[in-house]
């Protein structure tokens, strides 16, 4: 997926190179905000895949005043979308994360709509499911997906640093082929297709469905500051489990997070080796296929969190390209602050993070049934190639790159990613990523 967000990265670069040449290197004290503040941006970005991209996007933050004042992590943070792509997708979000809302808890609440009629979908166990660019460039990899999605999470402190969890999630997907009369391509010849008519995906599940979901656990978090942390470690444990109609199971998800601040005196702020690693498992029961995809989030960086690849993950991967029953990887990074600065009275940092991601699937899906779907006669051929395919799935994922970070008032990003998969056939050898937010 070679994606060229050309206008979002001008307006990046631009704001950045502005304000160092008007503002100077020096290095800014941390002041205190108080109140309201407001972070609006236009969301205008390009994809060849799914056009132009037109909207607005941004935070609202109360830090509170006086001796309640709770600078640089707001009391309460609202966090809003409204985009469309003239290729089709839609998406409206609204968000609120406040640790005020309700005494001595927590309170994170999402909804959101996005209508995407160039959905991808390139199948079940990533490198077991082989992949042809030219089958791409005929919306071979493309399905029509709605979601409406609405969660809300609870945070209780048990002690200083540790909390329990409990949440509650409600999905509606829509699923069908894509329109070929509106998009060029051939809607009966797709992947999905494929997947439903030889059974990989079951009728049940194919036009999509209803899941509810609940989850509990436990946070363990000694970071300094949420949105880029200087130092600390965030533990996040809980098991999550579905409900619908047709389907029930329980999945086991765990990240670490551990920032590491190297003391050499850098004028801007010292350098920061982060690293997480995560887990997501199934316990037991049958996942619809369409749940695959998400990364259930307590407290979610962005507007929707799945796809086992792409920019939450493992960086560089081809969007939703790795769906399996558990996945397990790995993000290492290096965050070096380059120059701080003032503009406007408000403060700012330019930041640059190579990394480097590496990820495995631990629990193939349906792999049985893609065998079967696969092998040109059943017994013992049917065996042979469900034994392959275990192999190949086993495949590790790697990828590395360069990210780009202008940092408002500490806790808002603005991103920008390079990087480069090392499987061809997973992801792309020059990957665009521009949006917001550290992945962890």
């Amino acid at each position: 997926m070679d994606v060229k967000k050309i206008v979002f990265l001008l307006t990046f670069t631009g704001i950045a190179f502005g304000s160092v040449v008007a503002q100077g290197a020096d290095s800014v004290a941390r002041e205190v905000k108080e109140g309201w503040q407001l972070g609006l941006f236009p969301t205008l970005t390009y994809s060849n895949t799914l056009g132009f991209q037109y909207g607005a996007c941004g935070n609202v933050f109360y830090y509170g005043y006086g001796e309640r004042n709770s600078y640089p992590d707001p009391m309460h943070k609202f966090s809003f979308e409204a985009s469309h792509f003239t290729r089709g997708r839609s998406r409206f979000w609204l968000a609120l994360d406040s640790k005020a809302l309700l005494p001595g808890w927590r309170v994170t609440l999402s909804a959101l709509d996005i209508m995407d009629p160039l959905y991808f979908f390139y199948g079940f166990n990533g490198p077991a499911q082989p992949y042809s660019e030219d089958l791409d460039e005929e919306l071979h990899y493309n399905v029509d997906r709605n979601i409406f999605q609405a969660f809300a999470n609870f945070q209780s402190q048990l002690s200083e640093r540790m909390k329990v969890v409990a949440g509650i999630s409600f999905s509606n997907y829509r699923l069908r082929d894509y329109d070929g009369s509106a998009y060029g391509g051939n809607d009966t010849a797709t992947l999905y297709r494929q997947y439903v008519s030889s059974g990989i995906i079951g009728s049940e599940e194919a036009e999509g469905g209803n899941v509810l979901e609940v989850r509990g656990g436990i946070v363990y978090d000694t970071r300094d500051v949420e949105s880029a942390p200087n130092r600390g470690l965030l533990l996040e444990a809980f098991l999550n489990g579905g409900f619908s109609p047709q389907h029930t199971y329980f999945k086991a998800c765990a990240y670490f997070s551990h920032f590491l601040r190297i003391p050499i005196g850098l004028k801007p702020g010292d350098p920061v080796f982060a690293y997480r690693l995560g887990y997501e498992g199934t316990l037991t029961g049958d996942v619809p296929f369409y749940m695959q995809q998400s990364v259930p989030m307590l407290v979610p960086h962005t507007m929707l969190t799945e796809g086992f690849g792409s920019a939450k993950t493992i960086r560089g991967y081809y969007e939703n390209r790795i769906v399996a029953d558990g996945v397990a990887w790995g993000n290492f990074e290096l965050r070096v602050k380059v120059v701080k600065f003032t503009l406007w009275n408000q403060y700012f940092y330019i930041a640059v993070n190579p990394f480097f991601d590496l990820g495995l699937i631990v629990q193939p899906y349906r792999i049985d049934r893609q065998a079967r779907a696969f092998s040109p006669t059943p017994g013992s051929a049917e065996a042979f190639v469900e034994e392959r395919l275990r192999d190949e799935a086993k495949r590790p994922l790697a990828s590395y790159g360069m990210g780009f970070k202008l940092v408002w008032n500490e806790n808002f990003v603005l991103s920008a990613e390079v990087a480069h998969c090392v499987d061809r056939a997973l992801g792309s050898p020059f990957w665009i990523d521009l949006g917001v937010n550290y992945v962890f």
